[in-house]
This record gives structure tokens, C-alpha cells and sequence, in this order.
């Protein structure tokens, strides 16, 4: 399984050696881990110091490394150049996919969003009929935006009444925003694998967007991390601390089930990048999306109290 790791504390060297990364604070080496295993790095620390290598090595294996802010959101991303054997004859699909295709495509992510929310909702012991209504009206390119419709009820029901969502806070915003950059990674890592350029996006569109790809196939999943975030809240845990990036780094393991098979995320993500890929060249919409969480990760433990 790949894993996320999270540089966290100041004044770090990362380096290479011998196929691990490795961690060290002045002469005190304070971590090591196989190259291979690593599927995204994220790091929000100050005062890093790294080795060009690392950024090679990782590259080569198609790993993403996310640079994020003090709110935790992701700022940039160091992205691999060398990408599937198939990427030349991939990209040019993705640049010359109609908008009529375009369209379809977002209507089945929508669909599959808004679907997620209702048994994210249920699994948290909320009533989500209205949702399989909402999923219902979906159509091509959702004109009817009812992708908006749907979050304004969901944040209410998942949150509260008070709950909004701003990324440029703390709190549940912010450990929000902590998850969803380890599946930001995990959605990039699999663009890259599969061919795909992570800018040209489906529906997001900002000039200033580098990912707007991985924003767009990032939607069926966010709830999950929904999901783990308010169990977090259940057991106290409110804002980005070590046992919470434990735990939101654990999404990578959960388990979905598309079509009666059940993998983890990762293996879920993958199949569906390589979907659209093939959507883009056969110019038919038919995406592989998760139908259901199988299993929940473990409950957090209950913090220790000092």
C-alpha cells in the first residue's frame, strides 16, 4: 500500500540513500522509508532542507510532493515529467475531447458526489433520501448546478447549521483541508501514471490552476474525508495534530466497491483515471466510480490527556 508521508517539524534535511528517504535533524537521523512504498509526500513545515535527489528519485516513481501553507492547503505541487508509455497519444485525446464528451463525463462525477454524500450522511446517522433524489437531476454538465444545491444541505447536516467552508481557516476547516491534500496526492500520482496532463480539467477551469483535473476527479471522494473528519470530532480531535494526520492519511486504505469488486482508494482512483483516459480516446463517457464505502477505517483512539 503506498503511503503518505507528512513532514510536519521544522528544520529537517530529507535526503536519499541506498532506495529510502531519509529524515534526518542536524546529525540525528529521524526517519526512514523505502522509496517504493511512498505515494505522496506533503509537507507544511518550515525551514526544510532537501537533496536534489529526492525530488528526482521521487519523480521517477511518479510520486507527487505537495508544499502546503499554514492552513494546510496545497500551494504547489513538484509534478513528474515521464509519465505512461501511452502519454503522447493520451494527452492529445485529452486536448481534443469535445464538450459535448466533457459534459457527460461531469455528470457521472457529479452523480457519483452527490451519491457519496448521502452514504456518508447515512453512515453518520443522518436521513440522505433527498440525496438519490439529487442524483436523479444531475444532467450533462449539471446546468441546473445541482452539485451547489446538494453541498448546501449536506455541509448543514454533516456539521451543522453554523458550519462554512473556508479554506483559508483552522479548526474543521482546516483539518478539511489537511485531508483532502493527502487525496489530492493520491489523485495525482494516478494522472501522472496514467497519461494524463493534471491541468487540463473537465469542469475546473482557473487559468491559475495547475490541477485542475485532479480537482475535478478529487469530487466523488471528498466525502470520505468528510467522513473521517467527523469522527475525529467525535473523539475531541478539532484541530491538524499528529493523531489527526494519522488518521486522515489512512484514507488511502479505505475500502470502496465499484461493480461488486472492493479495493482501497488507491486501487479505486487508479481504475478510474484509466477510465477517462480511455473515455478521451474512445469518445464514450464511462467512467469506473466507487458505489459504496465497504469499510470504514478504524475509530481514532481517545487522545491522552497531559
Amino acid at each position: 500500500m503506498d503511503r503518505i508521508v507528512d513532514i510536519a517539524s521544522d528544520d529537517l534535511f530529507l535526503s536519499v540513500y541506498r532506495g529510502f528517504l531519509v529524515v534526518r535533524e542536524g546529525n540525528v537521523e529521524r526517519g526512514r522509508i523505502a522509496l517504493d512504498d511512498i505515494g505522496g509526500v506533503i509537507a507544511h513545515a518550515h525551514g526544510l532542507t532537501w537533496s536534489n535527489t529526492v525530488f528526482t528519485r521521487l519523480s521517477e516513481r511518479g510520486v507527487p510532493v505537495v508544499l502546503c501553507g499554514s492552513n494546510h492547503a496545497p500551494v504547489s505541487v513538484v509534478w513528474p515529467i515521464d509519465g505512461h508509455h501511452l502519454q503522447g497519444a493520451r494527452m492529445r485525446a485529452q486536448l481534443a475531447a469535445s464538450r459535448p464528451l466533457g459534459k457527460q463525463i461531469w455528470q457521472q462525477i457529479i452523480r457519483a458526489k452527490i451519491a457519496m454524500q448521502g452514504r456518508v450522511l447515512t453512515l453518520n446517522g443522518q436521513e440522505a433520501g433527498a440525496f438519490d433524489l439529487l442524483v436523479r437531476r444531475v444532467k450533462s454538465g449539471d446546468p441546473e448546478n445541482i452539485e451547489a444545491q446538494a453541498a448546501r444541505r449536506y455541509w448543514r447536516m454533516m456539521f451543522g447549521s453554523e458550519f462554512t467552508r473556508d479554506r483559508t481557516v483552522g479548526g474543521i476547516n482546516g483539518l478539511l483541508n489537511y485531508g483532502y491534500t493527502v487525496l489530492r496526492a493520491v489523485v495525482s500520482r494516478n494522472i501522472c501514471g496514467a497519461g494524463l496532463h493534471p491541468t487540463i480539467g473537465i469542469f475546473h477551469s482557473n487559468r491559475a490552476n495547475a490541477f485542475a483535473l485532479t480537482d475535478d476527479l478529487m469530487e466523488p471522494y471528498r466525502p470520505l474525508v468528510d467522513h473521517v473528519v467527523k469522527g475525529l470530532l467525535a473523539h475531541g480531535i478539532d484541530d491538524v495534530n499528529a493523531e489527526a494526520k494519522r488518521e486522515l492519511a489512512r484514507i488511502t486504505a479505505l475500502d470502496l466497491e465499484q461493480d461488486g469488486q472492493i479495493s482501497p482508494l488507491g486501487g479505486q482512483v487508479s481504475r478510474l483515471v484509466h477510465s477517462l483516459a480511455n473515455s478521451f480516446q474512445s469518445g464514450r463517457a464511462s467512467l469506473c466510480l466507487p458505489d459504496a464505502i465497504v469499510m470504514a477505517p478504524d475509530e481514532p483512539q481517545e487522545p491522552e490527556r497531559a
